[in-house]
């Protein structure tokens, strides 16, 4: 059996990663860029979509303080390893809205794609929803259009956030998942953009990946963290 699989395992591994994640983020050196965007939309309040790569899920939380911004849930897989994840950011605070997009390589078999966009636009009628838009299985930063459907349909703004701390520990995972290491140097670069009138889903998707990729490398920059 394989250990997330086992519900008294994953929930121990969830508190584990929980508290190691609380620790890091608060003896990080962090850098910001961007700020007084994202300043302006927790000022305003109302929906707001948060997007960040898959292999950064890790440091999102630190991305996003639940004192001042709007209230978040994060958009994860119905897979037992978004099984994990939904566990440990719940332990931090974000409780999560469940199902993903098909499964790129085998198009129309859903899982709960339908149902997480209900529950997705509902959740934007209150708060934030935090998305990553190449999960849960990738092609690493490779945006599907559930992204820029949200963004259309609910005319939420969306925050692209880009995370990078060094040191880190790089998993042999698809998206090369990045965990932090405590008392090191992070960075969070925030971009900021609305579905533009008349635009187009696939030429969003476009323009959105670029900008998405750009903010992770300015933090990957700022860090002097390796881009793989």
């Amino acid at each position: 059996m394989r250990p997330l699989r086992n519900p008294v395992i994953q929930a121990c591994l969830a508190h584990i990663l929980a508290g190691w994640m609380t620790f890091c983020f608060a003896t990080i050196r962090w850098t910001f860029e961007g700020r007084p965007l994202v300043e302006q939309v927790w000022r305003d309040g109302g929906g707001v979509l948060c997007a960040f790569w898959h292999s950064r899920i890790a440091l999102s939380p630190a991305s996003w303080p639940l004192d001042r911004a709007q209230p978040v849930k994060a958009l994860v897989s119905l897979s037992p390893d978004g099984q994990f994840i939904a566990r440990a950011v719940g332990l931090l605070g974000i409780p999560s809205v469940r199902g993903s997009s098909a499964n790129k390589d085998k198009s129309g078999q859903a899982k709960g794609g339908a149902q997480a966009l209900r529950d997705g636009l509902k959740q934007l009628k209150v708060g934030a929803l935090a998305v990553t838009p190449d999960g849960p299985r990738g092609p690493a930063r490779q945006m599907a259009e559930g992204l820029p459907l949200l963004a259309k349909i609910s005319g939420a703004p969306v925050v692209f956030i880009g995370l990078s701390c060094k040191p880190s520990i790089r998993l042999n995972s698809w998206d090369r998942a990045l965990l932090p290491l405590p008392f090191g140097k992070g960075a969070i670069v925030y971009d900021l953009d609305r579905f533009p009138p008349n635009g187009d889903i696939p030429s969003v998707v476009a323009e959105w990946t670029d900008r998405l990729t750009a903010a992770e490398a300015r933090a990957d920059a700022i860090t002097g963290a390796p881009r793989l």
